[in-house]
């Protein structure tokens, strides 16, 4: 029969579709031709098909016109790893492999002219895709073959060449190949780097009470955080710790996160799944497409949604670029980032923590006692600094903290309790499984991605609580977007409560709370007890 159809997926955004990759060798004028709107990588790869059949000895139709289809024709296709597919669509269609042997198997690699396999980005999301399609069996090269199969129920053959495949479909012996390497780069540097949450503990921290109870609601309820104040306060150092603080993620979670950053091309697979939410902290130099995600051609995951269930740091936040701080307005609101293009609209998620660290001033030196102040700038360069971090970004934060210099006796104080991030992490995860659970069969997860409408309907607070919250809607205290982040705020101070009865809503003390945390006014002493 001189058609066949082999399988593979093309990826968009965090979207994958399956392709069938349908080849026709049939008698006419000698050549092949590509359609379905490939783009150069693929239009490129019938030079590369056809050398690695020659080379692998498997013979290639040279006298028979090939006509090669990417279906659906519409839909625009990028990358490399459709060669493994288009290589067995020809081969099955010239009666070297028997058209059935395809059926219900997916194929993914790029394909060297001596026929061997080279691995590809993305192969995780790629095999969540065929799974959503049925299929169940694919067929990888070798080094991410532990990558493919991290998704349940799922068949792989990691293979290192196009012989290999032919030979594992056709039922016959595999033969052996030289080893695949498992990246395309090396480093030029010794230094390696570690993870630095691994390496840092909250029982660092100096006093800071004040901050410690805000980040630790802010890591029970996924809320976003703001933290000002003077250079050397310590805003950075509590930031870089929220995140051993976190619980691990769980199964979804981890399947979700480990797929992003596949898609991302920074996946390691000899690490297996990630289990341990995810922080970074880029430069303030930084792009909008390596925050927000985007780029030319294909859109790659930016750090927003690379932190996914984990804590994206913005240290000197008002540094950024304006693009970049305005571009922020969507995924602290909705936890998703859409990059719009031509031809597409890829959308990803971006549900992690969005930690803002912010100097007063350029100096870093402003306070506000008049005694401490060093500040060397002017009126209108502080104004124009702190005009960064207002209006309608600032509103879509949670909580807004000043963090201030440990005071002396605070250093001094030899029966301080330091808890560790252990001890943190208890109340933290405890106060997510009572979450988890209010909000069982939910699309949601957690207070901070719960929308308005829902939380008044099944979730008011009680009377006293909600009275509060109208008096500060009245008084401009609050705007109604805040009002709503006051009232998820509410129900994390609420969670976080040692004995927290399940039928209980909550009230006045919390969402007097809620208020103070969201308005950066010092939280009262009962507040932090009933965190400690």
């Amino acid at each position: 029969m001189p058609f066949a159809t082999a399988c593979t997926v093309s990826l968009h955004g965090a979207v994958g579709h399956l392709i069938h990759v349908q080849a026709d060798v049939s008698p006419g004028q000698v050549g092949t031709t590509l359609v379905g709107r490939p783009d150069i990588a693929i239009s490129e790869a019938r030079d590369r098909v056809r050398m690695a059949i020659i080379n692998s000895g498997l013979g290639w139709p040279a006298t028979k016109r090939i006509t090669i289809l990417l279906s659906p024709a519409d839909l625009r296709k990028r990358g490399t790893h459709f060669d493994l597919a288009m290589a067995l669509s020809v081969l099955s269609a010239d009666a070297v492999i028997a058209e059935k042997a395809l059926h219900g198997c997916l194929f993914i690699g790029e394909l060297t002219l001596d026929g061997g396999l080279r691995p590809v980005t993305g192969v995780l999301p790629m095999v969540l895709a065929a799974r959503e399609a049925g299929v169940r069996t694919v067929f990888v090269p070798e080094p991410q073959a532990a990558e493919a199969a991290m998704v349940p129920g799922t068949t792989v053959f990691g293979m290192r060449s196009l012989r290999q495949v032919v030979a594992e479909l056709k039922g016959e012996e595999v033969p052996d190949a030289p080893p695949v390497a498992s990246s395309t780069g090396a480093s030029l540097l010794s230094w390696r780097g570690s993870d630095r949450h691994d390496e840092v503990d909250m029982s660092d921290l100096i006093g800071m009470a004040d901050a410690r109870y805000a980040a630790e609601v802010a890591a029970a309820g996924g809320h976003h955080l703001l933290l000002e104040g003077p250079k050397g306060s310590g805003k950075t150092t509590l930031a870089e710790r929220i995140p051993t603080i976190l619980p691990d993620l769980d199964a979804e979670e981890s399947l979700e996160l480990t797929a992003i950053h596949s898609l991302a091309g920074v996946l390691d697979p000899s690490r297996g799944m990630l289990r341990r939410p995810p922080y970074a902290a880029p430069h303030h130099d930084a792009s909008k497409a390596s925050i927000v995600g985007g780029g030319s051609g294909q859109v790659r995951p930016g750090e927003l949604s690379r932190s996914h269930c984990g804590v994206l740091l913005l240290d000197e936040f008002p540094l950024f670029r304006a693009d970049v701080i305005e571009a922020l307005r969507e995924p602290l609101e909705n936890g998703e980032i859409t990059v719009a293009r031509a031809e597409e609209l890829v959308t990803l998620p971006a549900r992690g923590m969005v930690v803002l660290a912010a100097n007063p001033c350029p100096c870093g030196e402003f306070r506000a006692h008049a005694g401490a102040n060093r500040c060397s700038c002017r009126d209108t360069v502080r104004r124009d600094y702190r005009r960064k971090v207002t209006g309608p970004v600032t509103d879509r934060i949670d909580i807004t903290r000043q963090v201030d210099p440990v005071r002396p006796h605070e250093r001094r104080d030899p029966l301080a309790v330091r808890e560790t991030s252990a001890d943190v992490r208890v109340r933290v995860t405890a106060a997510r499984r009572r979450q988890a659970e209010r909000y069982r069969g939910c699309t949601w997860r957690l207070n901070s991605q719960v929308p308005g409408a829902a939380l008044r309907e099944r979730w008011p607070l009680a009377e006293d609580g909600q009275g509060i919250l109208d008096k500060a809607l009245y008084d401009a205290a609050v705007t109604s977007r805040g009002a709503v982040r006051v009232h998820r705020l509410a129900w994390t101070v609420l969670d976080l409560l040692p004995a927290a009865d399940p039928e209980r809503r909550p009230g006045g003390a919390e969402v007097e709370t809620a208020l103070r945390l969201r308005s950066g006014h010092p939280l009262l002493l009962s507040a932090l007890e009933r965190g400690a």
